[in-house]
């Protein structure tokens, strides 16, 4: 089935890096799971937030509008998304869909020559590119990163940026 970004995705794609928003709009014609933008840009006050109820980890996110970190223009531009799965009509947060979205980001990525400069919130130490070319080795990749980081990373499925790894 072929899936495609809804008109409130679309807009939660305002103000999000032009290479990351071509990445994510590849990834939804190839993915095997639907999926919606649930969030891009963010304001600092909204990460503040996050960072209060414990849903993010940093004020220093990549969803704040900065410098484009991979200097093809002075234009304030977010470097992140979080694409979650919709299923049944609803965003669902649940870790299986996501890695079918992560395998899909990855192929886009890689079709668009930048892998090398994306990372995933499911395994924060590592670019796109060195993710393995299959959903089962995505998986396997999210295992050994919580191996190597136990307890002390926040696994964000959802979360995808360009530019910073980690």
């Amino acid at each position: 089935m072929t899936y495609a970004l809804g008109q409130r995705s679309l807009a939660r794609l305002e103000g999000v890096h032009p290479v990351l928003v071509a990445v994510v709009k590849r990834a939804i014609e190839i993915s095997t799971q639907d999926f919606g933008v649930y969030e891009g840009v963010r304001t600092m006050e909204r990460q503040r937030k996050l960072v209060a109820s414990g849903a993010s980890k940093t004020l220093n996110s990549m969803h704040i509008p900065a410098v484009d970190r991979l200097g093809n223009t002075t234009e304030r531009l977010g470097h992140a998304v979080d694409l979650v799965p919709w299923i049944d009509g609803e965003f669902r947060w649940e870790w299986g869909p996501c890695y079918a979205i992560a395998f899909a980001v990855r192929t886009a990525a890689a079709q668009l020559d930048v892998a090398d400069k994306m990372n995933w919130g499911g395994v924060w130490d590592r670019w796109m590119s060195d993710l393995p070319g299959t959903e089962a080795g995505i998986k396997l990749a999210v295992k050994q990163y919580a191996a190597r980081h136990p307890g002390v990373d926040f696994l964000d499925g959802p979360h995808f940026q360009i530019g910073r790894k980690g």
